[in-house]
C-alpha cells in the first residue's frame, strides 16, 4: 500500500484521539473536574481501530499489541456508560472479533508469520522491545482505569491513569524518536501536554 495512504490513517487514528482528549480536557476545564464524556470512549475505539491497522500495515508489533490490549478496554467503557447496546448488533459483533481477524488474515495470507512479527529488519529487537514495555504501560492506564471503574460500576478517569499516561507516553516518545515514526512522535508529544495538565486538574479538584 502507498506510504502517504498508511502514514495517513495513522494520522487519522491520532487526530481522533488528540481530539478526544482535547474534548476530555475542555470539558474537565469547564467542570473544574476531571470527567469522561461518552465521546472520549467511542473517538477511543474508532481511533484504536484505525491505529491498530496502521500498525498491521507497518509490520509494527509494538503498536498493533498496545491498540489490541486497550481496544476491549474502551468497548467495556462504552457498556459501563449505557452506550455499547445502542450500536447495531452486527457492528458490534465485528468490532468484538476485528483484532482477531486481521491477524488471522494476516497468517493464513502467509503476510505474517512468528519471525516477523518479533524480528521485523526495519525494527532493532531492543528497539522492539523498548517499544513493547513503553507501550504495556501505557496500556496499564486502562487496565487501572478499568478496574477502578468496575469496582465503581462508573466509568471515570482516576489520577492513577493519568501518572501512568505521562510515563507511557514519554517512552513511546523516545521509541517514536529513534524509530522515526511521526505519527507517533505527533500523537504523543501532544498528549504529554494533556496528561500534565489533568494531573494538576486533579490535584485542584482533591484540594478544593
Amino acid at each position: 500500500m502507498n506510504s502517504w495512504l498508511v502514514y495517513g490513517l495513522g494520522f487519522l487514528a491520532q487526530i481522533m484521539f488528540s481530539g478526544r482528549m482535547i474534548l476530555q480536557w475542555f470539558l474537565s476545564e469547564k467542570s473544574k473536574k476531571v470527567i469522561t464524556p461518552v465521546i472520549f470512549w467511542q473517538l477511543s475505539l474508532i481511533a484504536s481501530f484505525l491505529l491498530f491497522v496502521y500498525g498491521y500495515l507497518r509490520d509494527d508489533f509494538a503498536i498493533m499489541l498496545g491498540q489490541a490490549l486497550t481496544y476491549f478496554i474502551y468497548i467495556r467503557n462504552l457498556q459501563l456508560q449505557g452506550q455499547w447496546l445502542k450500536l447495531h448488533k452486527f457492528l458490534r459483533i465485528f468490532l468484538w472479533i476485528f483484532p482477531l481477524l486481521i491477524v488471522l488474515y494476516g497468517f493464513n495470507n502467509n503476510e505474517y508469520n512468528a519471525q516477523k512479527l518479533f524480528r521485523n529488519e526495519a525494527i532493532p529487537f531492543w528497539l522492539l522491545l523498548l517499544g513493547s514495555v513503553a507501550q504495556i504501560i501505557f496500556t496499564l492506564r486502562f487496565v487501572f482505569q478499568w478496574v477502578y471503574s468496575e469496582r465503581r460500576k462508573i466509568s471515570s478517569l482516576p489520577l492513577g491513569f493519568w501518572l501512568l499516561s505521562l510515563l507511557g507516553s514519554g517512552l513511546i516518545l523516545i521509541y517514536a524518536i529513534i524509530r522515526k515514526d511521526p505519527v507517533l512522535l505527533a500523537g504523543h508529544g501532544f498528549g504529554v501536554i494533556m496528561y500534565i495538565r489533568n494531573i494538576f486538574i486533579h490535584k485542584n479538584e482533591i484540594k478544593g
